[in-house]
């Protein structure tokens, strides 16, 4: 059978819905059924841009657009830190909680007995210039903390947590990470309530 674009399409499309991957890795998440709210840190600590550490990428794009256009590379580096605050966690907290609220879960908050210190250790900005096009995507740890006894009580991974426009009209690098967020949210929510067997 002669695969047609669009068929291809979707067959990519299905790839990169079937990625992601969320599993405890230490410790276990049971404590979360006694919570009403958790609370969420964010942090970026030694994060991998595609093949480069963060710090390199980071270079080499502020020199890349300042030489196409004085300061331009400094708002793009602007965007590339004030979009963690103003589009991905928020985000990732609102997917999260509008998922496993409708389950009676934990919600993220700001009273919450546990710290969800959420790290993310790799991104791909992915790319759309219309004729073709790369899929962004993180990867990052969850490590829940006790706040009265500040010990770890577990502890997930989410890898590859990847969403972009169905349409493929995502031509924005911080739409692109911001859906990633979105999903990683959304299935982290998903992976608790089935877990938790969450009502």
């Amino acid at each position: 059978m002669k695969k047609t674009p669009l068929t291809i399409f979707f067959v990519l499309m299905s790839l990169a819905v079937f990625s992601q991957k969320i599993k405890v890795t230490s410790g276990s998440i049971d404590f979360l059924k006694n919570e009403k709210t958790i609370t969420a840190e964010f942090t970026y600590e030694g994060m991998q841009v595609g093949s480069m550490r963060e710090t390199d990428y980071v270079k080499d794009k502020i020199e890349d657009y300042n030489k196409k256009e004085k300061g331009r590379g400094y708002q793009w580096y602007q965007a590339w830190v004030n979009d963690r605050e103003s589009r991905f966690q928020p985000k990732f907290i609102e997917l999260f909680n509008e998922r496993i609220g409708a389950k009676n879960g934990p919600t993220i908050g700001e009273d919450g007995g546990y710290i969800m210190l959420v790290n993310t250790h790799f991104s791909e900005p992915g790319f759309n210039v219309g004729v073709t096009r790369r899929n962004a995507s993180v990867s990052m740890t969850c490590t829940f903390i006790n706040k009265e006894t500040e010990e770890e009580a577990a502890s997930v991974s989410i890898t590859n947590s990847s969403a972009n426009s169905f349409w493929g009209t995502d031509f924005d690098t911080g739409y692109r990470l911001q859906e990633s967020y979105a999903k990683a949210g959304r299935e982290l929510a998903k992976f608790f309530i089935k877990q938790l067997k969450l009502k």
